[in-house]
């Protein structure tokens, strides 16, 4: 039987940026997953590492989010260099383009909104918009400019701190994930897993949309899948630099020259199925947000099954049961973006809990009001 300090169930970006984390604090880590690490939300996310709210039920997420975001430049330096791989940062801001409605009503309620929660946003005019990013629709009426807002290919992040944390000593193990908690005398013990049985001092629950799955951990876990369905597209005539927003839709650039477009929103259980629906309304926003994307080759479409809460909020931090802790939930979505923005802070955050320095981080880095037990360890049940 293997035995660890900590170990993760799930080996998508959340858990890799945990296991990097513990390792490099001097822990032993064993990282385990269902599959191939890396092939679920994480490979099909777009990448978007934004803080800004969509509504206010999200402020709560935000000052984690504003951290996490401060901690990218720093931790894709530190993955690089580890790892010997680009992971396709770019920090060039992004455009929410107004098309439809009331412009001059809709930039004042939704720049207000963020500059009430600490963000950096200003408004545009279409002519000033369409001259930072030419291939925008005549229809622009005007947008918002967040300049400090980034992406990155979340692919090769992934891979990249898949590989920087084995680097560290972190052990990972593929087609090999969890399925029951090994819980013994009113703690947790470790893992049952497909094929053995592992023990860890800590446990780690980071499997996405799957954590409610492995026996024990659905009641501190509550999480279930939002499909979200996307495509990439290149275009050799159209060049965008920034994140483009129309409403729900957005456009990513990559540095290969692809052109990332998505997403769908949908609850249908544990499907992957692309259809022709959902890529109908992702091109048809998209064409409409750049027309000159109408002559772009499609080079590959997929559906990612993104976490989601109840309250549509992660589920980060410790719970009633000693050595047990949750990651997960985090549903990326203000406004719908597809890159769990807050993982930096979550991640070094958890290295805190497993240091014995939960307190306080709990407090200073504002973990409680994630924590399935809320601000207080006191069962599953958010309060």
């Amino acid at each position: 039987m293997d035995s660890f300090d900590a170990v993760i169930a799930g080996g998508g970006v959340i858990g890799a940026n945990i296991a990097l984390e513990l390792a490099e604090a001097g822990l032993k880590v064993g990282l385990y997953d269902a599959r191939e690490p890396g092939r679920e939300a994480s490979w099909a996310s777009a990448g978007i590492i934004s803080p800004a709210p969509e509504n206010p039920e999200m402020i709560p997420f935000v000052p984690m989010s504003l951290a996490s975001a401060a901690l990218y430049p720093e931790f894709v330096a530190r993955v690089e260099d580890l790892s010997g791989m680009d992971v396709g940062y770019r920090r060039d801001g992004a455009l929410d383009v107004v098309v439809d409605g009331d412009a001059a009503e809709i930039l004042s309620t939704v720049i207000a909104l963020q500059h009430g929660v600490g963000l950096k946003a200003k408004a545009v005019s279409a002519e000033q918009a369409r001259e930072m990013e030419p291939a925008l629709t005549e229809q622009t009426q005007a947008a918002i400019l967040r300049e400090d807002e980034a992406s990155v290919d979340t692919r090769a992040f992934t891979d990249a701190t898949l590989s920087a944390a084995q680097r560290k000593g972190v052990k990972i193990f593929a087609s090999n994930g969890a399925k029951v908690l090994w819980k013994e005398r009113g703690g947790c013990k470790g893992l049952v897993l497909e094929k053995e049985r592992v023990r860890a001092k800590w446990t780690v629950i980071a499997a996405g949309c799957f954590s409610a799955k492995i026996e024990g951990a659905a009641p501190y876990a509550p999480v279930f899948p939002a499909k979200g369905q996307m495509a990439a597209l290149r275009c050799e005539a159209v060049k965008i630099r920034r994140v483009l927003w129309l409403e729900h839709t957005y456009l990513v650039p990559r540095n290969d020259g692809t052109i990332i477009a998505g997403s769908t929103i949908e609850r249908t259980g544990f499907n992957h199925d692309v259809t022709a629906g959902g890529l109908k309304r992702i091109l048809n926003e998209a064409t409409k947000l750049a027309p000159g994307l109408e002559k772009a080759r499609i080079e590959e479409t997929w559906a990612g099954l993104r976490p989601d809460s109840p309250d549509h909020l992660p589920i980060i931090g410790p719970t009633d049961i000693e050595g047990l802790l949750i990651a997960t939930g985090v549903r990326l979505l203000m406004r719908h973006r597809t890159h769990p923005v807050a993982l930096l802070f979550a991640a070094l955050a958890f290295a805190g809990m497993v240091l014995a320095k939960l307190p306080l981080l709990v407090v200073l880095l504002g973990l409680a009001p994630f924590s399935i037990a809320g601000a207080a360890i006191a069962g599953p049940a958010r309060r």
